[in-house]
């Protein structure tokens, strides 16, 4: 079917297909990787089923008017990130800097999407066998890995507890401890089994093995080897395994987006609701087993003394913004495919409601998992609970190996990451390739599927470099600044821009253009949230990141001057962007009053929605500002915009 093109021969932007196709697209985009492996860590360590409360009010003050501001603009000017800024020029490097998070972002996030895949393969493979983390003595394992349950010291007897302690701690550092426990108990003790399990437990932990379990030296030493590098100072050669893993994922992103939305609007029906149907399943099966409770009970019993700590309404604040997804651009993308009068308000609430649900509820499933494991080796949950990679790759794949056909399990579990990961790379991707397309659209359209090849080889290209030996260590580093505080600023003027200087009447008049008139009550939450309570919200935002700071680290290593150096650069550089735009364009437009001022086409895209004022009056089309040119009138006939000799309203030069 040949592409559609305008009467100057560019192609169309395309729509999507269907409404469910917007709706599964932003539910995939912002249920990610972040609320099965982040946010039920946060939830027990900010007091369990406390956390929802400044979860859900940081959900009303910042989280969803941002996620509708972004689905309006998007919507309302059919635009991608970096043209929608139409409406004030002024502020067009916002548009860079969402592609410029995005890019960089994508880079890291499609190689935490080659180690499911690996770990899908494995699983896959090993389905008629055990899973290679399932027990120590493999090839990569030391001598301090453990598979075997932590003793417990319920019903022993004394003799029992101290052979079972004796067993866990270095016998050469307990020597050396004699003479300081002989005197704190002022008894002596000649040999260490003269100790008491009193004394073994409480004041004997600096001799305590460091025993890693067979899936952490399974992640560390064989997909990663991370051992054979030396931090940044040396990252190792590359491994051939993760980067046939990492070419595989870019072409599957570069088969879904070829055809833009038309393509990955219907891949997201799948890739959208399988996660559900895991999480469904591995939290049936999670509270069958027992223990279950003991991880249940860790994540939702409220501590509600660790509210008036500002440090978790800061963990919520920032959970519910790197959840939703504003200031990514992928927002503004997705709803720039939008037919004009679709209900972006209903799809707002609906998707916000969705992925917070879905945080709480993919909490259960990992945290029923974790109470089982906490069970059967006898370690605290709070010891085997984690977040990030530390959970997706160590700690769930070890809960994993302890139930019964473990490799169904895995593959099932790492399937979902797979689908959870693909959804945001989709958006986050194609936020990039529209973005820019739209600034060069003669050039870049008509090319479209060779253009997303490019891009996403050179995709391809930049993660290589995270998949050698310390790749960890590069990814770790672009995944901690690359979306930090530049999102926070992102944000803020988006807020700016359509609240004070387009004006927020202006901006509520062309959203009735699209809905129609909308209740007053939820027009008076979207003002005081907009114009006051939610650049407040992210102004705390920022406060808490910067009180919490921390230089980037990754286990005992910490990152070397100049790896914090190219951190804040990677943070910093789209804030560049913004400021550049204020210049450039108050240069292009002759003074930033001008610069201020919306585009003479700023509006909708298609004709037969410009109503109002922006409609054509007395045959010839004039602005909201007032500031088309001349030569730019309405053709009837054609019931299109014209100009030069074709307005018959013109008496200028001939074009």
């Amino acid at each position: 079917m040949p592409e559609k093109t305008d009467e100057e021969g560019t192609p169309e932007r395309g729509n999507w297909t269907g409404k469910l196709d917007f709706i599964l697209s932003c539910i995939g985009y912002a249920v990610g990787l972040g609320n099965v492996w982040r946010f039920p860590y946060l939830c027990y360590r900010n007091g369990g089923g406390a956390f929802l409360v400044p979860y859900a009010i940081m959900l009303f003050v910042a989280g969803l008017p941002l996620f509708f501001m972004e689905l309006g603009l998007g919507q309302f000017c059919s635009q991608g990130p970096v043209t929608a800024w139409a409406i004030s020029p002024f502020f067009m490097g916002i548009g860079w800097a969402m592609i410029m998070i995005s890019a960089m972002v994508c880079t890291y996030y499609n190689v935490i999407i080659t180690y499911a895949v690996y770990y899908m393969f494995v699983s896959f493979v090993n389905l008629d066998d055990e899973l290679p983390w399932q027990h120590c003595g493999k090839a990569w394992n030391t001598e301090k890995c453990r598979d075997e349950p932590y003793p417990s010291m319920d019903g022993m007897n004394e003799t029992s507890k101290v052979d079972a302690i004796l067993g866990l701690k270095d016998s050469t550092c307990l020597t050396g401890l004699l003479a300081n426990l002989s005197a704190m108990a002022n008894q002596t003790y000649n040999v260490i089994a003269d100790l008491n399990s009193t004394l073994l437990s409480d004041h004997t932990e600096s001799c305590d093995i460091k025993f890693t379990t067979p899936s952490a030296e399974f992640w560390n030493r064989f997909v990663l080897r991370s051992h054979e590098a030396d931090g940044l100072e040396y990252i190792g050669g590359v491994s051939l395994k993760n980067v046939l893993c990492l070419l595989v994922c870019w072409v599957f992103i570069f088969f879904c987006l070829m055809n833009g939305v038309k393509s990955s609007g219907k891949v997201v029906y799948f890739t959208a609701t399988f996660p559900y149907v895991i999480l469904v399943i591995l939290l049936i099966r999670g509270v069958t087993l027992p223990g279950y409770w003991r991880g249940i009970e860790f994540y939702i019993i409220p501590k509600w003394e660790l509210l008036k700590n500002p440090k978790v309404w800061g963990d919520a604040a920032t959970q519910i913004f790197y959840s939703l997804g504003p200031a990514w651009g992928g927002l503004l993308t997705m709803a720039s495919y939008n037919k004009f009068n679709n209900n972006c308000m209903r799809d707002a609430f609906i998707v916000s409601i969705v992925n917070c649900g879905t945080s709480v509820f993919a909490g259960f499933a990992i945290f029923s998992l974790l109470g089982y494991m906490s069970y059967v080796t006898n370690v605290p949950v709070d010891q085997v609970a984690d977040s990030g990679p530390g959970l997706a790759f160590v700690a769930y794949p070890e809960g994993i190996a302890k139930l019964p056909s473990p490799p169904i399990w895995a593959f099932l579990f790492f399937f979902m990451l797979f689908t959870l990961g693909c959804d945001s790379q989709f958006v986050m991707m194609e936020t990039v390739l529209s973005g820019i397309s739209d600034v060069f659209p003669k050039q870049l359209r008509k090319r479209k599927v060779l253009f997303t090849f490019v891009g996403c080889m050179i995709g391809f290209l930049l993660g290589i470099p995270q998949t050698t030996k310390g790749g960890i260590y590069l990814l770790t580093l672009v995944d901690w600044y690359s979306g930090s505080y530049n999102l926070m600023i992102v944000s803020f003027c988006e807020v700016v821009c359509i609240c004070y200087v387009y004006g927020i009447n202006k901006f509520r008049r062309d959203v009735e253009m699209m809905l129609g008139k909308t209740s007053p009550i939820i027009w008076g939450y979207f003002y005081i949230t907009w114009c006051c309570i939610t650049p407040i919200a992210i102004a705390f935002i920022v406060i808490m990141m910067a009180i919490n700071y921390m230089p980037a680290y990754l286990g005992d290593y910490t990152f070397p001057s100049f790896a914090e150096a190219l951190g804040w650069l990677m943070a910093l550089s789209p804030v560049l962007l913004i400021l550049i735009g204020f210049v450039v364009q108050s240069i292009r437009k002759g003074g930033v009053r001008n610069a201020l001022r919306s585009e003479p086409h700023w509006g909708p895209a298609a004709d037969e929605d410009r109503t109002g004022a922006y409609s054509p009056l007395n045959g010839n089309f004039t602005s909201i500002n007032g500031d088309y040119p001349a030569n730019v009138g309405y053709n009837t006939k054609k019931d299109n915009l014209t100009m030069g000799n074709d307005n018959l309203g013109y008496g200028g030069e001939k074009l």
